[in-house]
């Protein structure tokens, strides 16, 4: 799978837990631009989990460790390889 491939992917399970985030970026502060919380993250990681077949540790659910959704791609892009 391409990035584009994923992060299309990504783009769509971010709009089906989050569906009034519109004109998703990926390089847009996931706080601030779109209000991200910690329990709104987890509920996007644990969607990828099950749309990419990854699965995260603890340590990766934190808030903190993600600026923009394109780390939150990164991050699964390093589990994917």
């Amino acid at each position: 799978m391409d990035k584009s491939q994923m992060t299309k992917k990504l783009e769509e399970v971010i709009s089906e837990v989050m569906p009034n985030i519109e004109n998703i970026n990926m390089t847009t502060a996931i706080v601030d631009g779109y209000g991200v919380n910690s329990v709104s993250l987890i509920s996007i990681i644990v969607a990828a989990e099950n749309k990419f077949d990854v699965e995260f540790t603890d340590y990766e659910l934190a808030l903190s460790e993600y600026d923009t959704f394109g780390d939150l791609l990164a991050t699964i892009e390093e589990k994917l390889a």
